[in-house]
């Protein structure tokens, strides 16, 4: 049987699976950067993983602009949600999939500090005093909207499995 690049009624293409499961995988490791920089910092494993976060950042803020076009391009074909709060439970991963970078990248031009991503300058930089409000921003937000995102893939997880186990929407066999 081929695989299907568009979506239907019944389950995803495979666009929508590889974008959905490879930004699962790079979701992991951005959260394990992020606990090693909390809780490993100045070892080994911190400066490895931590070397990888703001490119990782840029690379799932850049897929899921991808996806979320995607998804709108598909959007009479995909699956139904099975409820309103399935429905307002992703748009609430895509607002924070969104916010979390973009507050982050805010947070960087605001330093002055430049940044290179996978050898490309997206950020040249700047001499003088750094633009307080934008530092701040990230300074309170980034971190506590990241983990924030982190609690509703955590029960995003959580409904997929018990939406296969306790019902007949078996939402998990959509995505594989």
């Amino acid at each position: 049987m081929a695989l299907a690049i568009m979506d239907t009624n019944i389950r995803y293409g495979v666009v929508s699976k590889a974008l959905h499961w490879g930004m699962a995988l790079l979701f992991v490791w951005q959260f394990l950067s992020a606990g090693a920089h909390l809780l490993l910092s100045d070892t080994p494993v911190e400066e490895f993983l931590w070397g990888t976060h703001y490119t990782v950042g840029v690379l799932l803020l850049t897929l899921v602009v991808i996806r979320a076009v995607w998804s709108l391009l598909n959007a009479s074909r995909r699956p139904p949600s099975v409820s309103v709060m399935a429905k307002l439970g992703h748009l609430a991963l895509y607002g924070l999939m969104i916010a979390v970078p973009t507050i982050a990248l805010i947070r960087q031009y605001g330093s002055g500090r430049a940044l290179d991503v996978l050898g490309i300058n997206l950020m040249s930089g700047f001499d003088g005093e750094e633009i307080t409000w934008m530092t701040e921003l990230g300074g309170l937000l980034h971190g506590e909207l990241g983990w924030t995102l982190l609690a509703l893939i955590v029960g995003h997880v959580v409904m997929a499995i018990l939406h296969r186990k306790l019902t007949n929407h078996d939402v998990l066999s959509r995505m594989t």
